[in-house]
């Protein structure tokens, strides 16, 4: 695949109108080289084979073999396009990206907004020669999110997360004065986090360890961790031994 090019680009969708709109939006986009569409993840798969496309425009909700199914029957291949996944659901994220999705895109699409995908597989394409090459015990820590902001996905490098916090089935990632909410539990965060950068102080709270300015005991057995905003965050039984190992006691 060349990212000098443009990208040669099936679409897939089960929706017609939905087809229409993004060979609209194809059309203009001097990026893209539409190539075909299909309205099924079984004909995605004969139609890759048979055209061998640099870029899918992937629906997820489609009937029989669905969008991840499709991404996940490209996985073994030594030759597969890059992803961009066109869903009106935000809720797929984690998933879509758990498969190598480069981009995340709400329906209904926006111009700008593909061309900025488009413009993400074209970097994506040019491979990691600027990158820092990382070590094998980096690569098993999740570097980036992708979490659901009005209508697309931002990406949110994990070091840039101050603390998280459960609320029900979201977890909300609070990056300086923003935050963010994330449909994930508390325990897949934790697995993805790199410790040696994060630790978990409470059934409900995961704190980036520099953050944390120190530890204080209210006198009653119970501990608090105050953060370098002020910001005062009780520590769990369960957690404390880890937290009072940061400051050597």
């Amino acid at each position: 695949m060349a990212a000098d090019r443009p990208l040669r680009t099936l679409v897939v969708d089960d929706e017609p109108l939905a087809i229409e709109r993004l060979q609209i939006l194809c059309a203009r986009e001097p990026a893209i080289d539409l190539v075909g569409t299909a309205s099924d993840g079984e004909a995605a798969l004969r139609l890759i084979d048979a055209l061998e496309p640099d870029l899918l425009l992937l629906d997820i909700a489609m009937p029989g073999l669905d969008g991840m199914g499709v991404a996940r029957a490209l996985e073994s291949r030594s030759r597969r396009p890059a992803i961009i996944f066109c869903t009106a659901f935000d809720r797929f994220a984690v998933e879509a990206f758990d498969v190598a999705a480069v981009d995340y895109v709400l329906k209904p699409v926006a111009p700008d907004r593909l061309s900025r995908a488009v413009a993400r597989v074209a970097e994506h394409l040019r491979g990691p020669a600027a990158d820092t090459p990382a070590t094998a015990g980096e690569n098993a820590f999740t570097n980036e999110f992708w979490v659901p902001h009005r209508s697309e996905m931002i990406r949110i490098a994990a070091l840039d997360i101050d603390r998280i916090e459960a609320e029900r089935d979201y977890m909300r990632l609070h990056v300086g004065a923003r935050s963010f909410l994330l449909h994930q539990t508390i325990g897949e965060l934790e697995r993805r986090l790199d410790p040696g950068c994060f630790i978990r102080l409470h059934r409900s709270t995961i704190v980036r360890r520099d953050r944390i300015a120190k530890l204080v005991h209210d006198g009653l057995g119970v501990w608090h961790a105050v953060l370098t905003d002020g910001s005062k965050l009780r520590i769990g039984r369960t957690y404390l031994p880890a937290a009072r190992a940061i400051a050597g006691r």
